[in-house]
């Protein structure tokens, strides 16, 4: 596709007549005012204020009819004008009305070129500030942001040096520019250096951690600002929110919740749905959110949004339309979040419906349906409702750009763009990046010049996000040329700028080149690891990739917390004890192994692996959090160690340390695990009545599965049918279990149905079911359940084992035949089968689903993937050594009793993670005994 109108750059002439051209239709169609001095006059007040609305909402033409009808019109409204016309990236526009009355004064000046700024026309706006007889600090600050809004730091840091004086502002702003660019070690030295620092410097810093994911850094630099007798305000507040947000760190998020209660702020609405935010970061805490929503004494439009969108977001619709009944303003953000939300799952009929209720949609509402559309592959929808539109703002025609786009249909997207430019308006940043994007999509390289010449033209052309676009389109078609020249004309380079020019050399077989970039990048990200460690391994250089994974290691100088923290966190849930302990080594090496949040991660990756290094390391942590004892709780739960989980709840409340509700779910979980029933009833009652903490589902689900598993099937049913609250799949997955344990067919079968229209594409709840009917005979009922399995396409998930020796992992699914050993497994495990059955081992052939004979159902049974695990282990370690599996799903009775067996007669210490907990075999028995 080759556009019709030629981007390429006119002759000055032919400038001018393009200048008057791009100003807006109302602009052209009125008749040229001559120049003269506007008088202030009181009586317009109001009509400035409505043009301000009007140009707010992006109605220009209604705003210019108030204009155009004002009898008299003073300076004020002149500027609400032109702000309103700069305000919509029209700035031709304003620049007519300003050259009408002579430029007006000097906050006419400042609005013009903070119009230019904001449409990424740096020269235009550096004209402006030059034209302007009379400077002032307010001035000098606009032309420092409009080099800092546009990516030019250094011009920004030089304009800063010549101003004449300077103000709190105007640091401030340099700050924020070093900050946007992610220069935090520029911005910190500048903050050092100022000779005095407001609110705005301490939230502008914590903003820029937050905007380089140093989330603990904001956290820092905002304990250190109480620290030099600062107190928290709103903004500080609601930024440092942001960091907590994205910190995970429970402590960290009550330690804040404390801050803001204690300093009144819970009251303010702005506080507390920033932090309602935090709580509905984690979709676990969801519940948490919902609780801390109800008690919140004052809702603004945004605290109905984000809790309506954070519902949304977790699959949730219904409770989110629920909440936005409730909703007694209904407000634009309420409608946005909740079409939002209906769209993304595919609900777009519903959105429609909800679209059509609102009496005068405004323009955000509009471009939320058009979004709508566009995710779920209705462009000629979101076409047809986007030439509805009364009146359409840059997010308008972005958003059709950016769904054209998307959806495989780049040529519309070009063509769109094209009409955008026709109208006289220039596209916004994120029109021309989803423009390049829709270039690199059909590699359409003579249209993408095109668009590039047209980002010149709009004076963005060295903004960082279209120079990364650019690089991209390039690469895509193979122009390398191009890409190294947009690289080295870059004035601003993040990190994001060498991970796309590294990307690029990549694409086009320059590995060597690719290395060198990486090699002498200023800073890197994972993105830049993962780009060069990749093509490492897609040149087949597998070596080179793990030695630049070693590099990657030795070259942190001081690996954060949060790294050793997640990495941790891999060897405890893949169950690898010895990646484990080779980054504990890294830890203790660097004397992090000692802080709170790395040794909690210890803590847990050792319970995790079944190690009980798990309670050597919580003995030496000196410091130890609500975290420290709930993992440890949790941990003991998980092993079936119900005791030990009590005793360490007693040493808890000795300690002072108040438990919160994960702390009931963890002692719930192990009174289950340990047939302790009244212990657990007791803790029930006990969190509400000594520690006003209000049991959530997941209290609901232990206690029910407290009393399936010890037998009381019926009494489980029953407290189901007594809840406050209504019961969620997982409480009705508790009892289907128990009665799965306890053969109940007739309650089996209720909670069954209960699930499957909860949860229908759950294959766990057919197969279990499947495995009630079977232990009874009941062929009919099982060949049912699978019937209904296969019309709603749910498969069941295979049986997968993995353990870890030597340093390599094996994993087995059931009726493996894929292992180099595999025929010496079978082997061994038919040898152990007429052994096992001459010692008193019967197959419990209840566990296999299908109607076959006996010995077909051994058969079957022989080949679980946790039986070979075993026999693998028998075979590749030496004799009396442990052995240790890892299942992704529950363990089966059959499996059970024959891993006893196995215990006893070959003498191992054998220990299974499976889906829900530990079993320890030890001479015959398991520590869970038998109840799990």
């Amino acid at each position: 596709m080759v556009f019709l109108i030629k981007w390429s750059k006119p002759p000055m002439a032919h400038c001018r007549r393009l200048h008057r051209f791009l100003s807006s239709a109302a602009a052209r169609a009125t008749a040229p005012i001559p120049a003269r001095h506007v008088p202030r006059s009181p009586g317009t007040s109001a009509q400035s204020a409505r043009i301000l609305e009007l140009g707010r909402l992006g109605r220009l033409r209604e705003a210019r009819e108030v204009f155009d009808a004002m009898p008299f019109r003073d300076i004020i409204a002149w500027n609400s004008m032109i702000f309103a016309y700069c305000n919509n990236r029209m700035p031709d526009a304003a620049r007519s009305l300003a050259d009408a009355i002579s430029g007006g004064n000097l906050r006419t000046g400042t609005i013009l070129l903070s119009g230019y700024a904001r449409a990424g026309r740096v020269r235009d706006a550096r004209r402006v500030f030059d034209e302007m007889g009379v400077r002032n600090t307010v001035a000098w600050n606009a032309m420092v942001t409009c080099y800092v809004q546009n990516g030019d730091i250094a011009l920004a840091r030089k304009m800063f040096d010549a101003m004449p004086s300077r103000n709190v502002s105007s640091w401030n702003t340099m700050l924020t520019g070093y900050c946007h660019s992610q220069l935090m070690v520029d911005a910190r030295n500048l903050f050092e250096r100022m000779p005095e620092r407001n609110l705005v410097s301490w939230t502008v810093m914590i903003s820029g951690y937050v905007l380089i994911e140093q989330h603990g850094k904001a956290w820092d630099m905002f304990r250190t600002m109480l620290c030099e007798g600062m107190p928290p305000e709103q903004p500080n507040l609601v930024s440092v929110l942001s960091a907590v947000r994205h910190l995970g760190k429970p402590g960290i998020l009550e330690s804040i919740h404390v801050l803001v209660h204690k300093t009144g702020f819970e009251r303010d609405v702005i506080v507390s749905t920033a932090l309602l935010n935090v709580y509905t970061k984690d979709v676990n805490m969801l519940d948490t959110a919902v609780k801390f929503f109800e008690g919140m004494a004052v809702r603004n439009e945004y605290t109905w949004s984000t809790m309506i969108a954070a519902l949304s977001q977790a699959g949730r619709i219904d409770d989110a339309f629920a909440v936005y009944q409730r909703d007694p303003l209904q407000s634009v953000p309420s409608r946005t979040a909740m079409l939002t939300g209906l769209a993304r799952y595919g609900r777009i009929n519903d959105a429609k419906i909800l679209f059509d209720q609102i009496p005068e949609p405004n323009v955000v509402s509009w471009n939320a349906m058009i979004t709508g559309y566009m995710q779920n592959e209705m462009v000629d929808e979101a076409e047809e409702l986007f030439n509805r539109m009364p009146f359409r703002n840059t997010i308008s025609w972005a958003g059709m750009i950016a769904g054209y786009a998307h959806n495989g249909r780049s040529e519309q997207a070009l063509v769109l763009l094209q009409a955008l430019h026709r109208k006289g308006m220039l596209p916004s940043l994120s029109s021309l990046t989803s423009s390049f994007f829709a270039c690199s999509n059909i590699e359409a390289l003579e249209t993408g010049k095109q668009v590039h010449s047209l980002a010149v033209k709009a004076g963005c052309q060295f903004n960082s996000y279209v120079c990364n676009a650019l690089i991209t389109l390039y690469a895509k078609c193979r122009n390398i040329g191009f890409v190294r020249q947009i690289f080295d004309r870059m004035t601003v380079k993040d990190t994001v700028s060498y991970n796309s020019f590294m990307t690029a050399l990549v694409q086009n077989n320059l590995l060597d080149e690719a290395r060198d970039i990486f090699d002498n990048m200023p800073s890197r990200d994972v993105v830049s690891w993962t780009t060069i460690i990749s093509a490492y391994a897609q040149a087949d250089q597998g070596n080179e990739a793990v030695e630049i994974f070693r590099s990657m290691l030795h070259e942190r100088e001081l690996p954060n917390p949060p790294i050793l923290t997640i990495v941790l966190g891999l060897g405890g849930s893949l169950g690898a004890p010895k990646l484990g302990q080779q980054i504990h080594t890294v830890a203790i090496k660097l004397g992090m192994d000692s802080g709170l949040v790395v040794a909690n991660a210890l803590v847990s990756m050792y319970f995790k692996c079944g190690s009980a290094d798990s309670r050597k390391v919580f003995d030496s942590m000196e410091e130890r959090d609500i975290f420290t004892w709930n993992t440890v709780i949790t941990g003991y739960a998980q092993h079936g160690l119900g005791r030990e989980a009590i005793r360490m709840y007693q040493l808890m409340v000795s300690a002072g340390v108040l438990p919160n509700e994960v702390t009931f779910v963890g002692l719930l979980h192990a009174c289950s695990h340990s047939g302790l029933v009244n212990e657990g009833r007791q803790f029930f009652k006990s969190m509400s009545i000594d520690y006003g903490l209000t049991p959530l589902l997941e209290h609901y689900a232990c206690m029910v599965d407290l009393l399936g598993r010890a037998g009381d099937v019926q009494g489980a049913e029953q407290f189901i049918y007594d809840m406050p609250i209504e019961p969620d799949s997982v409480i009705w997955s508790a009892l289907l279990g128990a009665c799965k344990i306890h053969k109940n067919v007739e309650i089996g079968t209720r909670a069954a149905e209960k699930l499957f229209s909860i949860d229908p594409s759950n294959a766990g709840n057919y197969v279990m079911l499947s495995n009630i009917y079977s232990s009874q005979g009941m062929w009919d009922e099982v060949a049912k359940v699978r019937k209904l399995m296969k019309e709603q396409g749910v498969n069941k998930d295979p049986g997968c084992s993995w353990m870890q020796i030597k340093n390599k992992m094996h994993s087995f699914v059931t009726g493996d035949e894929e292992h180099e050993q595999i025929q010496d497994i079978y082997a061994t495990l038919r040898e152990l089968y007429t052994f096992l059955k001459a010692t008193g081992y019967v197959p419990d052939t209840d566990f296999v689903l299908h109607d076959i004979d006996e010995e077909q159902k051994e058969s079957s049974l022989l080949s679980h993937s946790e039986k070979l695990a075993v026999a693998y282990g028998l075979l590749a370690t030496p004799k009396g050594m442990p052995i240790q599996i890892m299942k992704n799903l529950r363990i089966c009775g059959d499996c059970h009793t024959f891993i006893k067996f196995v215990s006893y007669v070959t003498k191992r210490e054998i220990d299974v993670r499976d889906g829900n907990r530990f079993h320890h075999f030890r001479n015959g028995s398991c520590a869970c005994g038998d109840f799990w």
